[in-house]
């Protein structure tokens, strides 16, 4: 698909090789137990589906929808949930797999929101990092790629619901 809007941020080649280092780190932390990936959609789940076939341990996979942007460019503030799990995370190693922190909004509330549900430990994994832009603190364990202030599209990512399935990470010029 060519777009004269759309630059190449990220390709897909080193999205996969990432994943994969993810994927192995992760195994590597994550030896034995219960590992119980939580899918935040719609965006993460390319991300969830590549990631999970990169480990090297049996994982099971829930997803949840949780929405703070409308159909802009910019958070609307307000964090709702759209969708809630279907399997109880009590006792689970909990790991939250999310396209991109930006805020920190979403995911502050999200941590909060799942710890009450008695899981062991819960963590982060996102493909994509931007921390410049954090209004509330927290942590991302583990890090696919840090990116500026742009706004992206592809590999799961959108702007109105277009764009997701780009193999590549791009910057959306003009989409303010």
């Amino acid at each position: 698909m060519v777009d004269p809007k759309l630059r190449v941020l990220i390709s897909a080649e080193k999205i996969q090789i990432r994943i994969r280092e993810l994927g192995a780190q992760i195994s590597r932390d994550y030896p034995t137990g219960q590992l119980q990936l939580i899918c935040i959609l719609k965006g993460a789940c390319f991300f969830l589906t590549d990631l999970a076939r990169a480990m090297q341990r049996d994982v099971s996979i829930d997803f949840m929808g949780i929405s703070t942007y409308g159909k802009g460019t910019s958070s609307s503030g307000e964090v709702k949930v759209t969708k809630d799990l279907d399997i109880s995370l009590e006792g689970a190693d909990v790991l939250i797999v999310e396209d991109i922190v930006d805020t920190g909004v979403t995911l502050n509330y999200l941590m909060h929101l799942l710890d009450q549900r008695k899981p062991h430990s819960i963590r982060i994994a996102a493909l994509l990092d931007k921390p410049e832009r954090r209004l509330r603190p927290i942590h991302v364990n583990y890090v696919g790629f840090q990116i500026p202030d742009e706004f992206v599209v592809g590999y799961g990512l959108d702007y109105a619901e277009k764009y997701r399935n780009l193999d590549d990470i791009c910057v959306l010029d003009g989409s303010s």
